[in-house]
């Protein structure tokens, strides 16, 4: 406890921490929540003294947008695919890198790489990965390049496909998506896994090996449950992270939100956002706050659905 005499010295060191928090956290929350209700709102009116009407304007004109339904299933689609699948792959490598070792910690700074690295450029490296050199005037066809997953494909013998090129399809966008997404997301999932299994008591596994119980029985039946609280903060996590994709796409097919001659074909939430800002700052922030809404209601649905598989 700290005395109550010297309690200012406490307020004092906390500060400067406290200053920035309301600078850049409280502040801009309280703007959003009121331009969001500030109907027409201009900026330069806003300067020059006007006052605005109060409403749900910002709103209506959100839901009403005829892309609203595309880029809220864009949204969904990816977060739905990408949170399971990464969480999975994750507690595999984690479980994997656990029982090893011989290079432990080496294997672990090469897992945790791509977290300390700039999404936009592993967005690119993506890109470059699916994309296709071809048709371009004067250019010799046997020199054309259909992208390193092309040429694995081909091992295989499947025929290239236009991954993220001019002509393709959403459904080859979103693959590229996931992998890449699922790919930048494990890391960090794998870190938190990791901790949690070097924790855990080893005589469950012990007890389990005298038992002559298999190792996928003991998966299923000591460690998922003795990780259940790390599963679920990861899941958790996943989502609401998944709900603010945006510089994944960026970083694969820039600020036009899609391939070349289709832009806005992955729009998503928070590019609506960024994209709305520029023309109408009162209807970004009510798009702001719709998002916040459906992260909350996902957030305590999880939790709820969660509840009774979690073990502490």
């Amino acid at each position: 406890m700290v005395n109550s005499k010297h309690k200012w010295k406490a307020w004092l060191y906390l500060s400067p921490a406290i200053i920035l928090l309301l600078i850049f956290t409280v502040w801009p929350i309280i703007n959003t929540v009121q331009l969001a209700f500030m109907e027409n709102y201009d900026i330069m009116q806003a300067l020059g003294g006007k006052k605005f009407t109060l409403g749900f304007g910002n709103f209506v004109s959100v839901l009403q947008y005829d892309g609203f339904l595309q880029m809220l299933g864009t949204t969904v689609l990816l977060c739905v695919i990408t949170v399971p699948v990464s969480t999975m792959l994750a507690l595999l490598i984690a479980v994997c890198l656990n029982s090893i070792k011989f290079l432990n910690r080496f294997l672990q700074t090469i897992f945790f790489l791509p977290y300390v690295t700039n999404s936009i450029a592993i967005g690119m490296v993506f890109a470059a990965m699916f994309n296709i050199i071809g048709n371009v005037p004067g250019l010799d066809s046997s020199l054309v390049s259909w992208g390193i997953f092309n040429d694995l494909l081909g091992v295989f013998g499947i025929k290239p496909i236009n991954w993220i090129n001019m002509g393709s399809g959403y459904w080859e966008n979103i693959f590229v998506m996931v992998v890449y997404i699922v790919w930048n997301a494990l890391p960090f999932k794998i870190l938190i896994l990791l901790g949690a299994l070097q924790s855990v008591n080893k005589q469950y596994y012990d007890a389990a090996k005298v038992d002559g119980t298999s190792r996928a029985r003991t998966f299923w039946r000591i460690t998922v449950p003795l990780l259940s609280p790390m599963i679920t903060y990861v899941v958790i996590t996943g989502f609401i992270g998944g709900f603010k994709e945006y510089s994944s796409i960026v970083g694969i097919f820039g600020d036009t939100m899609g391939p070349p001659g289709n832009p806005g074909q992955l729009q998503t939430m928070v590019g609506f956002i960024y994209d709305s800002i520029k023309k109408n700052q009162g209807k970004a922030s009510a798009a702001a706050i719709i998002l916040f809404a459906i992260i909350l209601v996902v957030t305590l649905i999880n939790l709820k659905v969660s509840k009774k598989n979690t073990h502490y």
